[in-house]
C-alpha cells in the first residue's frame, strides 16, 4: 500500500487528487493539507510514502516544505506538482531534495506513473521539465565535473547515463541491457558519485552537454 498525503491550497485541486487516488486500490490517502506547514505536520505524526505539494501556498510554500521533509524524513519521496516550469524554481526544488517533478497539466496517468516511480526510488520529470533542465546554460546552477565525458566512467556507464537522460527508467534500462534493475540502480550511484552529481537533472545536464543526447 502507497500512503500518500497532498499539499495544495486550491480546493478543486485537491478534491480532483483525491478523487484520482481513491481509485487505485493501492494508494491510500492519509491526509490532504492546504500549507506546507500543516505538510510538516502531517510528515511528522503519520507513516508516509510519498507526498504530493504545490509550490505556491501559504504560510509556508511547497518548496520549504520539501526541505524539512526531507531533512526530517528522508525516505519520505515528495512529488512537487506545480503550474511553475521556470528553471531557476526547477533547480531550487531540486536542490532542497525533491524526488520529481510535475506539471499541472499532466493527465491521470502520467501522475500514477510518477508516483509509482519515485516509490521505487527513481525520479520523475515531466517532458517539459526535463527540456527546461536540458537547456540550462549557467554552471553555477548544476555541478558538473566537466564538458567532456569522464575518463573514469566506464562504457556500460555511459550507455546507462545515456539512457537516463533519454528518460528511461531503472526497470526499462535493465530490461535493454538484460541486467537487473538493481544494478542499474548501482550504476546509477557511482555515476553520481563519480559526477558530483546530487540529482538526476545533473545528469541529464551532463549527458546533453557531453554529446550523449541530442
Amino acid at each position: 500500500m502507497v500512503r500518500l498525503a497532498l499539499a495544495d491550497d486550491h480546493q478543486l485541486v485537491l478534491d480532483g487528487l483525491k478523487s484520482l487516488i481513491h481509485e487505485v486500490p493501492d494508494f491510500e490517502l492519509v491526509s490532504d493539507v492546504t500549507n506546507g506547514r500543516d505538510l510538516c505536520l502531517v510528515a511528522d505524526n503519520f507513516k508516509l510514502d510519498v507526498v504530493l505539494v504545490d509550490i505556491d501556498m501559504p504560510i509556508m510554500n511547497g518548496m520549504q516544505a520539501t526541505e524539512i521533509i526531507k531533512k526530517k524524513h528522508p525516505e519520505v519521496k515528495v512529488l512537487v506538482l506545480t503550474m511553475h516550469n521556470e528553471k531557476g524554481i526547477i533547480q531550487k526544488v531540486l536542490e532542497v531534495g525533491a524526488d520529481g517533478y510535475l506539471l499541472k497539466n499532466t493527465n491521470q496517468h502520467e501522475l500514477i506513473e510518477a508516483i509509482r516511480k519515485v516509490v521505487r526510488g527513481e525520479k520523475y520529470f515531466s517532458p517539459e521539465v526535463t527540456m527546461s533542465l536540458a537547456s540550462m546554460t549557467d554552471g553555477s546552477k548544476i555541478k558538473l565535473q566537466n564538458f567532456e565525458i569522464d575518463t573514469s566512467l566506464t562504457e556500460r556507464e555511459i550507455e546507462i547515463l545515456k539512457m537516463i537522460a533519454q528518460g528511461y527508467s531503472n526497470k526499462e534500462i535493465g530490461d535493454k541491457l538484460f541486467i537487473s534493475h538493481r544494478t542499474v540502480d548501482t550504476h546509477r550511484t557511482n555515476l553520481m558519485r563519480k559526477l558530483d552529481a546530487k540529482n538526476i537533472a545533473a545528469l541529464i545536464r551532463y549527458a546533453i552537454r557531453a554529446g550523449l543526447v541530442d
